[in-house]
């Protein structure tokens, strides 16, 4: 896929902004805003109309970037080095000094996090200075949306830009996994379960 440096750099300004845009994702489009803003993290939530109760997952570039905000185990690097960048996303232990936004946690010490595959998304995150928030770019009691046209339906002239990416590749949700004990599946999604237990040798509960 060709990508569009223009579109990224006008990204990349709104954000820094702390403004949110639409951001495409191998599973689905994403509501994207800088995940150490509260103010972002704030208009998330309104746009989407979604419940202050239901955390966000923070979408980074690679998992140094992540080193300051998470603590890892064995289990996140293994899954790490065999599937990500991909439709994985993992419950870590938040560090005390991460500057992770309190809205984005619900003020819970855990952080849900992913790094996204697509291209396009990839590109802005290597060049941003945080990590993104990024929730699915729907309305809470809608579908997910897999291209731009679904969030222009969902949010109109609400959403400052949508950040071309074509057509969501697998078009459901990420797999989230808990691994700050035993690992275990809250969400099943674009990543097989099966996969996951061969690569970590264990029984996941669901």
């Amino acid at each position: 896929m060709k990508i569009n440096l223009a579109n990224i750099k006008k990204a990349k300004k709104l954000l820094n902004k702390n403004e949110c845009i639409a951001i495409p994702t191998e599973t689905v489009y994403g509501l994207a805003g800088n995940a150490y803003s509260n103010n972002a993290c704030k208009k998330i939530y309104e746009l989407k109309k979604r419940p202050k109760k239901n955390p966000l997952i923070v979408h980074y570039y690679n998992y140094k970037n992540l080193e300051k905000d998470c603590y890892f185990n064995q289990d996140f690097m293994k899954l790490y080095k065999k599937f990500c960048p991909g439709p994985i996303t993992f419950v870590l232990d938040l560090k005390k000094k991460s500057k992770i936004s309190k809205i984005v946690t619900n003020n819970k010490n855990t952080l849900a996090v992913r790094f996204p595959k697509h291209p396009v998304t990839r590109n802005l995150l290597k060049q941003l200075k945080f990590p993104l928030a990024a929730p699915s770019a729907n309305l809470s009691t809608k579908v997910s949306a897999v291209n731009s046209t679904d969030v222009r339906e969902d949010f109109g002239k609400k959403i400052k830009y949508i950040l071309e990416g074509g057509c969501s590749s697998i078009g459901v949700e990420s797999t989230i996994i808990d691994l700050r004990k035993k690992p275990k599946v809250l969400r099943l999604g674009g990543l097989e379960i099966s996969a996951i237990q061969k690569l970590l040798k264990k029984r996941l509960t669901i």
